[in-house]
């Protein structure tokens, strides 16, 4: 502390008596007067101009960005009030409609009327569903992210689906392959039975080629109808086995099964075949053509014996030669199969029932990624190293 010659305090030091706290205190609000007075003080030069200009158009939002915003609040607007009136629209009705309302509801109110015609507007027309089949008969064992079920399996839950649906009349079986898998003909053959149950009425078109596995499940329907050059018929079963073991053997690999039997690796492609495996995989074979035998004569009642017979050896004929043995019942293509099934069904003009409208993209992308995964190499393999007993027309 400062101090005069006569020891008294100096004025200009009188802050400093005061307590610690109170003095910094009162420094710093000096010192911030002195800063703001500075600036005050200051003259606004060309800079600080420019800078307030630019402050100024930084609030403001590019013109672009504001009529977008008004273009999407005017859109949003627009689409409340469309939704608003479309819930609120009344159902309109034709005038003959309303001369029978007018005749036998008398007594009825206004809102009993408009209740009625809402109900009858949202209850679904009846109609058919038209179920197409088409390439080899088989179950899809895909089971990528990408990759969707097809197959036996999807057709099969579109026929319970169409049982299932008290709207659908009539099943139209779209046909349009050389056959598959046994058990795979015999789950859709099964449904198509179930759904019969049901009441539904089914009609099968017959397109290029309806052979073995696809003129099996056929016989389940009521009524079929081909084309006139439809390739049909094949009523047999093949069991096809691969033998690699010359190819092995060029390259230097030797393939050694432990089995727990002595028939457990039968039919393997890497050895031949012995005569009592061959006997063995026969007897299947014509087990599983007896089936078939059996099912083609219970759908094809008017078919005569001799005829059964004859063509169901495995040979293949026309759809005209089918029409002539009593095998299909009408010659035609896709409008006479629906206009057959509504005759059945007693509807006069049938319409198709989309059950599952298509998903655009999304089907695309899964039907890519199932191509590609049945593609893959493990899956080549397998086909290879292991044969199946199928009802199927190969040539």
């Amino acid at each position: 502390m400062a101090e005069n010659e006569k020891g008294a305090p100096n004025p200009a030091d009188t802050d400093t008596s005061l307590p610690r706290e109170s003095w910094e205190k009162k420094l710093l609000e000096k010192e911030h007067t002195a800063l703001f007075s500075d600036t005050q003080e200051q003259p606004a030069g060309p800079e600080t101009v420019f800078a307030e200009k630019d402050d100024s158009n930084a609030k403001k939002p590019p013109f672009g960005r504001r009529l977008w915003s008004l273009l999407l609040l005017l859109t949003f607007t627009i689409s409340a009030c469309c939704g608003l009136y479309l819930t609120v629209k009344p159902v309109p009705s034709c005038g003959k409609e309303k001369t029978d309302t007018q005749e036998t509801l008398d007594g009825e109110t206004a809102s009993a009327k408009i209740a009625d015609a809402l109900k009858k507007s949202k209850s679904p027309k009846t109609g058919i569903a038209w179920i197409k089949v088409r390439g080899v008969i088989a179950q899809d064992n895909s089971s990528g992210p990408f990759s969707r079920p097809t197959g036996a399996g999807a057709i099969a839950k579109k026929i319970r689906d169409a049982a299932d649906d008290k709207n659908v009349k009539a099943i139209v079986l779209d046909i349009n392959s050389p056959g598959g898998t046994v058990a795979s003909v015999q789950n859709i053959y099964g449904e198509l039975l179930k759904a019969k149950e049901n009441g539904k009425k089914i009609v099968a078109l017959f397109r290029d080629v309806a052979a073995s596995g696809g003129f099996y499940i056929a016989m389940a329907a009521d009524k079929i109808v081909a084309e006139p050059g439809t390739i049909t018929g094949s009523v047999g079963v093949i069991m096809q086995t691969s033998n690699v073991e010359g190819l092995f053997d060029k390259i230097g690999v030797r393939v050694i099964p432990i089995t727990s039997g002595k028939y457990k690796d039968m039919g393997s492609a890497y050895r031949p075949m012995t005569d009592a495996e061959k006997a063995i995989l026969q007897d299947m074979v014509n087990d599983t053509y007896t089936q078939f035998f059996a099912a083609v004569k219970a759908g094809r009642p008017a078919v005569t014996p001799e005829t059964l017979t004859e063509y169901t050896d495995g040979r293949v004929f026309t759809g005209q030669r089918a029409f002539n043995l009593g095998f299909i019942d009408k010659l035609g293509g896709e409008e006479e199969a629906r206009l057959l099934a509504g005759e059945l069904a007693g509807i006069k003009d049938p319409k198709i029932i989309n059950q599952r409208p298509s998903d655009g993209l999304k089907e695309l992308i899964f039907s890519f990624g199932s191509s590609m995964e049945n593609q893959s190499l493990t899956k080549q393999l397998q086909s290879l190293a292991t044969p199946s007993v199928s009802y199927l027309w190969v040539n």
